[in-house]
């Protein structure tokens, strides 16, 4: 009896010791079966720790942190965003081309003669009133013109000395009146016949100096054409385009463009000698089609500005070059493109140099000049409700934004991390990105304009590594 009291209690204690041994060594075939694995028993598929660190994770999934180096690696451009008014433009291509009338003008030759001297050659800049061709004349009726005033001149003298001497004796009392009035009169006639010889040959050519010679009887052989004064440009048009900051030059200032006749040569009255061109006063043509020229017109009459890209310009060589305003539209379609034109007037800005003593100008924009530009049709923004404020967007250069499918993205910098933060593009061009201004992103907060694209590689890169910067206990 006492044996089986003793025994009981030593062979439980064996058993059960045999027990945990076999379990401890076979756990890995029931462990499974009475603890299961976190998977089963937890939705996300991790145990408690990791559960936790994915929660955190989630929480810094869309910001990263660079250090100073790499900042400065990408040059990065940051500023707050400020809401301002965009319109939605329709980009249509166009050329600079001359204003007619005002840019091009032919100088004819007012009689007949031959080219003795070619005074301005192609590429030459001159004023008006320098000399630019010589004329050796050949017109009988010119020759002929200036005998006719010399001797009308002597006549005028001899009637007027003569009716002073019919003054004096009517004066004594010796000669009546009405001789004297018929004195007078032969004066005022022949007065009236010199002035209009002289403003004859004025038409034909010569100066006043060379009219005075042939008053008094020598004959001019040769003329001198001069260059002639510009018109002073209407007022809608003398003032110079917004953002123009170079002082145009003198309106009588004119470039030989092209020469007509060679030297030797003999000319008729009328014939064109050169063409001058003074390129101070250009448009810009732009070609659109027939579809927009409801919302053209409607631009023009409003007066909305138009912003012009110049092809073929050195950023900083010219100042920033102002909005243009359409001046008018063309009612002719070329039946070839099925486009008609609209025209912008443009105030160009010179340059001068000097060669040889002479003093040229280098223009900014040239006739055949391609241009781009840029027509608003469509305000964006959000407009105001119950009488408040329109909501104005957000305007981004175009590096400010990425793209992962449907959704964009932008950057916003806190000291070294940058937060990636969702917005609603309402626009985009080649150039700027219109974001909507809901909140996503506020005023307050400092946006990266550039390298949004490296910034998110990088995300993704650390994203990828595992990488935070934070540290737990395991």
């Amino acid at each position: 009896m006492w044996l089986k009291r003793f025994l009981t209690p030593v062979v439980t204690l064996a058993v059960l010791a045999a027990a945990g041994f076999a379990a401890y060594h076979t756990r890995e075939r029931w462990l499974p079966y009475v603890f299961p694995p976190q998977a089963e028993t937890k939705a996300g598929g991790h145990d408690d720790h990791d559960h936790d660190h994915d929660k955190h994770d989630h929480g810094h999934a869309d910001r990263v942190k660079l250090p100073p180096q790499a900042q400065l690696n990408l040059k990065l451009d940051v500023a707050a965003p400020v809401p301002r008014e965009y319109w939605r433009t329709l980009l249509i291509p166009g050329v600079v081309v001359d204003r007619p009338g005002e840019s091009d003008r032919g100088v004819p030759s007012r009689v007949a003669g031959v080219v003795t001297d070619i005074r301005a050659k192609p590429g030459d800049t001159l004023k008006a009133g320098d000399p630019l061709f010589t004329l050796q004349l050949v017109s009988e009726f010119l020759q002929s013109a200036q005998t006719d005033l010399a001797k009308t001149a002597r006549e005028l003298e001899f009637a007027t000395a003569k009716r002073d001497r019919v003054a004096e004796l009517v004066r004594k009392g010796t000669q009546s009146g009405t001789t004297l009035i018929e004195e007078e009169n032969q004066v005022k006639r022949l007065t009236t016949q010199v002035q209009a010889y002289r403003r004859q040959l004025q038409v034909f050519g010569l100066t006043p100096a060379q009219v005075d010679r042939a008053e008094k009887g020598d004959v001019i052989t040769q003329v001198t054409v001069l260059a002639p004064p510009r018109a002073a440009p209407p007022p809608e048009v003398a003032a110079p385009s917004a953002g123009s900051t170079a002082a145009p030059p003198p309106p009588d200032v004119y470039e030989v463009q092209e020469l007509k006749v060679t030297l030797g040569e003999q000319v008729q009255a009328g014939q064109t000698l050169c063409v001058l061109a003074n390129h101070q006063r250009l448009f810009v043509e732009g070609r659109a089609f027939k579809s927009e020229a409801d919302a053209l017109a409607a631009i023009a009459e409003r007066k909305v500005p138009v912003s012009a890209e110049f092809a073929d310009e050195t950023a900083g060589v010219w100042p920033p070059q102002g909005p243009l305003l359409i001046h008018h539209l063309s009612n002719q379609v070329d039946p070839a493109t099925r486009t008609f034109g609209f025209y912008l007037p443009l105030d160009n800005q010179p340059r001068t140099y000097t060669q040889d003593g002479k003093t040229n100008l280098v223009w900014r924009y040239r006739p055949g000049q391609r241009v781009r530009l840029r027509v608003p049709v469509e305000k964006l923004g959000t407009p105001g409700r119950g009488g408040q404020a329109e909501v104005l967007p957000f305007v981004f250069p175009v590096g400010a934004v990425v793209r992962e499918g449907p959704e964009a993205f932008v950057f916003v910098q806190s000291g070294d991390v940058f937060v990636r933060k969702p917005v609603r593009v309402l626009y985009e061009d080649r150039t700027e990105v219109v974001v909507a201004n809901d909140g996503s992103v506020s005023e307050a907060e400092f946006v990266v304009r550039n390298q949004a694209a490296a910034i998110n590689r990088a995300l993704k890169a650390a994203a990828a590594g595992g990488g935070h910067d934070h540290d737990h206990e395991h």
